[in-house]
């Protein structure tokens, strides 16, 4: 078994840095968990920590059912593949690869070629074996890096933004081979990545992180549709929500730029869960869709920039010196200047507290320790 657990870790740097602060999390045998942040959020510490290249300062980490809080980095059973790829440049692919299993393990070397070959083939590089890394292409070498800690069969496979350096087609490309792989070997995988698109298409679950606080962990489906908090509802999506200071009134939801009449149901709901009327209103700009002037619920807005890229469209809008943003499909004839009318639904939006940043409008919590349950289908 390969599940890894979290329990309360913390990670302080100089006394009084805190880089990750009292983290618990369960990783499932055979999950592929992506941890995404900004720069700063403390993803990559964790990972590190993981991996024994830094220690922790408080809390407990382990692999299956071992404590490896003191075991060495070498001992730990865990394959690492980093951004730059840390390839030696003077070895060949081979050595590359079968460099880490000949220092870990006492395998004859036929046995140890033979691993290499055959995972070689597995990543379409088996006619590069003998040729120096300086001699490869970028994507080339990011398979050459994969390789050698696949060819470890390590409990564990830790990635740390490794598609970073590779052009945006290449790096859709390595995303589907790198699910396809894990995929095959069912090994437990732990990605750490800025870029929130891998988060959401490689994962069984993402792990959302902010200032070295656990902000939320689900499915890819549940942080996007069910954001635990702002930050989470600000962070994933592209372009990000929408948000406007609101007060509820009765069962009208006031801002600047509009009033909406909502159920009284979800009045109600919001009164139960928030400190006091004063909100925020969170629409993603693909749940915003064009109304007449009939319509109830409605923002007026002028169009300041549309952004046609093909079939899909953004429009920047201004409505009473509020901005945002609408995403729509399709053919349009408007101009800058025009004046636009847009509406969304009751059950696209969300509700956050002003003073806690909690979204109000969903069960789900800020953490959750376990695992999902059934593994998520990634897309």
């Amino acid at each position: 078994m390969s599940q890894v657990r979290f329990s309360n870790v913390k990670k302080v740097y100089n006394d009084d840095i805190v880089a990750v602060d009292d983290f618990s999390l369960e990783i499932e045998d055979g999950e592929f968990v992506t941890i995404v942040g900004p720069s700063g959020s403390g993803k990559s510490t964790l990972l590190r920590m993981l991996a024994g290249l830094e220690e922790i300062s408080g809390g407990e980490i382990s692999i299956g059912d071992r404590v490896v809080n003191n075991v060495p980095a070498q001992d730990r059973d865990v394959a690492m593949v980093f951004q730059n790829y840390a390839l030696y440049p003077h070895m060949t692919v081979r050595k590359n690869m079968s460099y880490g299993l000949k220092l870990t393990s006492n395998l004859p070397k036929g046995e140890i070629n033979e691993r290499v070959e055959e995972v070689a083939t597995m990543m379409g590089i088996e006619d590069q074996l003998d040729k120096k890394p300086g001699a490869l292409s970028g994507g080339q070498q990011q398979r050459v890096a994969t390789g050698r800690a696949i060819v470890r069969e390590p409990e564990v496979f830790l990635m740390d933004e490794p598609l970073s350096n590779l052009d945006a087609k290449l790096r859709a490309h390595m995303r589907t081979e790198l699910q396809r792989i894990q995929d095959d070997l069912g090994t437990t995988t732990i990605y750490v990545t800025h870029d929130q698109e891998e988060a959401l298409t490689m994962s069984d679950r993402v792990v959302i992180l902010e200032g070295g606080n656990l902000q939320q962990v689900g499915t890819p489906a549940e942080v996007f549709n069910k954001p635990a908090n702002r930050f989470v509802a600000d962070f994933i999506g592209s372009p990000s929500m929408n948000f406007f200071d609101v007060t509820l009134s009765g069962t009208t939801l006031k801002s600047e730029a509009f009033t909406y009449e909502v159920g009284s149901q979800t009045a109600e709901r919001i009164r139960e869960r928030s400190t006091s009327d004063e909100l925020v209103l969170g629409i993603r700009p693909e749940h915003m869709m064009f109304a007449d002037r009939s319509s109830v619920n409605t923002v007026t807005a002028q169009l300041d920039v549309h952004e046609p890229v093909g079939d899909d469209n953004y429009f920047y809008l201004n409505s009473n010196g509020i901005e945002f943003t609408m995403r729509a499909m399709g053919d349009y004839g408007f101009e800058e200047g025009d004046e636009i009318v847009v509406t969304f639904e009751e059950t696209k939006m969300h509700i956050f507290d002003q003073t806690t940043e909690d979204n109000v409008m969903t069960d789900t919590g800020s953490t959750q320790l376990g695992p999902a349950g059934a593994t998520a289908q990634r897309t």
